[in-house]
């Protein structure tokens, strides 16, 4: 039989939230007056406040506010509960395994076709966002289109990764790979990287440049400076540096805190959103996959932790042309290469900002704006038109 889910990710901290936001509500009802205070309830607890007798008492009030929290409780848990016993399987791959070192594999098809596609995804997510299932996989749609693509699975860090800094993915693990699609395709590939993946494809540029066809870069952060990470992370510097020495990694329940806490109701408002759908639909198994997904990250090494969060976040060292891999610097302004930066303008993990700043900086780069968010631009139903179609096309001009 199938387990039983033990996301999302981390429970304890999205009941937390969502209780002690109503329950401060319930607490403010003390200083009700009459009318009606400017908040968002929802049609029904407005409908509540059309009665009369809610409306004009202070207890009457107060009851509709609790009734609400009910509701809302009671809606919470059945979405959460909905989705833990859900019956959707992802089903397998197609691709294979090309290479494997360490806890990293390289993945690819069985055949080489067309021009190949090296894609970096990020070190704390798990690839397959990018293969989520068959209709919603980017990894499906370039090989529909003539390409062959290749994957990067990092895998959690086992005894020798969790040394690892960043110079020892890019320099080490990365260029393995690249060397290895060189050796089976004979040609130079166009290297894929999102999100953090970009960041790293940049410094694979920045040692291989003569052997990468081009450079695509989708919803990558450079400019740390945008958006409020930059300014939490600094904050709770202290704790997550104690956090790395007591585990040698970052746990991937610090890193889902960590993005809860750009949005501390968006799980919340999620498993509402959920629990109101037919579980038997096609769009309530797109949640579970894509959930799944979010909720089967994978730790940091401490020394790759200790680069991003302070260096990166912290310190800006990306944007400042501070950021060395293997010693040498990653400056976007020297890489003349083909460049597509692909930047989702409702990207709540990277400020649009912060991947403009690759745009500005590349030499030869073009920068695309689309309608969609961070993960919606791999994973949405609306990715393939609003994004990969243009993707594939400027592809085939270059590769």
């Amino acid at each position: 039989m199938r387990r039983t889910r033990l996301g999302p990710r981390p429970l304890p901290l999205l009941l937390g939230a969502a209780f002690l936001t109503w329950t401060r509500s319930r607490a403010a009802c003390g200083t009700w007056k009459s009318g009606s205070p400017p908040w968002n309830w929802g049609p029904e607890l407005e409908s509540l406040l059309r009665n009369p007798a809610v409306r004009t008492t202070e207890s009457g009030f107060a009851a509709a506010v609790d009734a609400e929290i009910l509701r809302r409780s009671h809606a919470l848990l059945a979405g959460v509960a909905a989705y833990r016993n859900h019956p959707f399987e992802r089903p397998p791959s197609r691709l294979e395994e090309i290479r494997v070192q360490g806890t990293t594999r390289l993945l690819g098809p069985a055949r080489t076709a067309g021009a190949p596609i090296l894609i970096v995804p990020s070190l704390i997510n798990r690839w397959y966002v990018l293969d989520l299932v068959p209709g919603r996989s980017l990894v499906e749609y370039l090989g529909e289109t003539g390409f062959t693509p290749y994957v990067v699975d990092w895998g959690a860090p086992g005894p020798v990764e969790r040394r690892f800094g960043l110079t020892d993915y890019v320099a080490g693990r990365l260029e393995h790979a690249l060397e290895t699609v060189l050796e089976r395709t004979g040609r130079k590939p166009v290297v894929i990287g999102y999100c953090m993946g970009g960041v790293l494809a940049m410094a694979l540029a920045r040692r291989r440049l003569p052997d990468l066809a081009a450079l695509v870069l989708m919803a990558t952060p450079w400019d740390f400076s945008a958006g409020p990470a930059g300014r939490l992370i600094t904050l709770w510097k202290p704790a997550l540096a104690a956090c790395l020495d007591l585990h040698g990694e970052l746990p991937t329940d610090v890193i889902q805190t960590m993005f809860h806490a750009l949005d501390p109701m968006l799980a919340v408002r999620k498993f509402l959103r959920f629990a109101a759908i037919d579980g038997t639909s096609s769009n309530a198994e797109s949640f579970v996959a894509l959930e799944d997904w979010i909720n089967d990250g994978v730790p940091l090494a401490a020394p790759a932790a200790r680069e991003t969060l302070f260096g990166w976040y912290c310190d800006n060292t990306t944007a400042r042309g501070c950021w060395t891999v293997a010693g040498e610097p990653v400056i976007p302004e020297e890489l003349e290469i083909p460049s597509l930066v692909l930047i989702p303008s409702h990207d709540r993990i990277v400020p649009p900002e912060s991947a403009a700043h690759l745009a500005a900086a590349l030499p030869q780069a073009v920068a695309v704006h689309t309608a969609l968010g961070h993960i919606g631009m791999v994973a949405s139903a609306g990715a393939r038109q609003r994004a990969w179609v243009g993707l594939t096309d400027w592809l085939a001009e270059r590769a």
